[in-house]
């Protein structure tokens, strides 16, 4: 195991059997999981007026036993993890890790479906709430190209993450894992999760992977947590078949999202907008894609969402969606790495028309957003605690030798200072011990650690059986 900190990341680098794998990365992260329990013990109650052990509880009676039965490998590590740190000082439970791998899932799609309410009435747990509040899930903007838009025709890919601040500052992670079975994986997300979350990865078949989530969607049924399902991805996915058979195998739903997956072996990209009734699939050589938290498919839109954005450039969405179009015809034909950082640091307002930092820019800034242009009251609020917390570039070049270059922050050159914040947004104030200032960082380039010689494997690579087998009658 290996483990350093470098410009606001932390990167750890494990191998070996899924116990060694969750023992190292557990005993390298107990500080980390101290600060992260206590934040979502504040932040789950203060947006929803709900106990995080309530969704540990959900946690115990649903997804853990479930995850057992079909990703016995990913619980496995899970629990070693847990040893881990609580061996070296923390104190988790195995259920409060799941829960926390599958937070997203939790307290925002199985919280807000049906599947809530029969779960309070079997277990006896009410609320006085008559309407659930949902919490905001739409997060990222991305762009995937290759052919005549790059500079060498191969792929580059970008991503940056947007977030509330509070939870989505933890995900300063560099992962490297190296598994008995299965690919080699780098990746960037949440400190604590077995899967990325954020979601920026490559892997040692040479497959590049991103996402965007999509906005308003509300078609959620408990199957197999996205957690498991991208996880197995990306560790026995070989080809664009695989992660598509993969990810749409008793697909729950959870964390929809538009993934652009690009293969370097053939040059080839993919977008997959992955709905749960409906699943839109592209493939391109020569073009691009981009996200911007809404889907192209009209049947995910109108039957699975409800109050998209997708034409409304007052919106994130909209906007988003016409300024990465403008920024791929600018720059068709000169996209490599530089030109990735310029176009994720991009701070051209579209409905404004003029350079404006906010809600509605590639880097995304709700901070700054006084929101004068919204009335929905389902919306963020203006100057929300909430914006492109990184920012994630590869290029086919950088994939060959497992490697990315990331920037802790805003992907631009705008720093966040809880001092300043909280002094000029008092209405905001209760989340002051929470968040924690960003000050500017310069882009970086990781790489996966050097093979260590007790897990060095030469053998194939090997699919587990448990990432195929699941039924949907299982679920009890």
């Amino acid at each position: 195991m290996k483990s350093y900190t470098k410009n606001g990341w932390l990167y750890i680098s494990v191998s070996g059997t899924p116990q060694e794998i969750g023992y190292s990365y557990g005993s390298a992260i107990v500080e980390e999981i101290d600060k992260i329990q206590k934040m979502v013990r504040f932040h789950i109650f203060e947006s929803l007026g709900v106990e995080w052990d309530y969704f540990v509880t959900v946690a115990k009676r649903l997804f853990s036993p479930y995850i057992y039965r079909h990703y016995r490998e990913y619980y496995e590590e899970m629990l070693y993890m847990v040893k881990g740190i609580n061996d070296n000082g923390g104190s988790i439970t195995m259920d409060e890790m799941v829960a926390w791998n599958n937070y997203f899932t939790i307290t925002i799609d199985w919280y807000n479906s049906k599947y809530k309410k029969l779960y309070d009435k079997k277990y006896h747990i009410y609320h006085s709430q008559a309407v659930y509040t949902k919490r905001n899930n739409e997060r990222c903007s991305a762009f995937m190209c290759n052919g005549d838009y790059t500079v060498d025709g191969k792929i580059v890919c970008g991503h940056n993450n947007f977030s509330d601040f509070v939870e989505g500052q933890y995900g300063k992670q560099v992962l490297d894992i190296k598994p008995i079975n299965g690919n080699r994986m780098l990746i960037q997300g949440f400190v604590g999760w077995i899967w990325s979350g954020t979601d920026f990865f490559v892997t040692s078949a040479g497959i590049i992977g991103t996402e965007t989530t999509i906005g308003g969607f509300d078609n959620y049924a408990f199957e197999a947590p996205i957690s498991c399902r991208i996880r197995s991805a990306m560790q026995y996915g070989n080809s664009f078949d695989d992660y598509l058979k993969i990810l749409i195998t008793n697909n729950s739903g959870d964390y929809a999202n538009s993934w652009l997956i690009g293969d370097i072996n053939t040059n080839e990209m993919m977008r997959i907008e992955l709905g749960r009734t409906y699943v839109n699939v592209e493939r391109k050589t020569n073009g691009y894609f981009i996200g911007f938290n809404a889907t192209y498919d009209p049947r995910i839109r109108h039957l699975e969402c409800s109050n998209t954005g997708f034409n409304d450039i007052r919106r994130h969405q909209g906007a988003r969606k016409v300024r990465l179009t403008e920024l791929m015809d600018k720059y068709k034909g000169r996209i490599d790495l530089e030109v990735g950082k310029i176009i994720m640091g991009d701070h051209y307002d579209v409905y404004t028309k003029k350079i404006n930092p906010c809600s509605r820019t590639v880097c995304s800034h709700y901070d700054l957003d006084s929101r004068e242009y919204m009335s929905d009251p389902s919306r963020p609020l203006p100057f929300q605690l909430r914006g492109a917390i990184d920012g994630n570039l590869i290029t086919a070049d950088m994939a060959k030798n497992m490697s990315f270059c990331l920037k802790y922050g805003s992907s631009c050159k705008i720093s966040f200072s809880n001092e300043k914040y909280f002094k000029e947004h008092i209405e905001w104030i209760q989340y002051k011990d929470y968040v924690f200032s960003r000050p500017y960082e310069p882009w970086t380039i990781f790489k996966i650690n050097e093979p260590s010689n007790k897990h060095e494997h030469t053998k194939k690579q090997t699919k587990n059986k448990h990432n195929y087998t699941i039924r949907n009658n299982d679920v009890k």
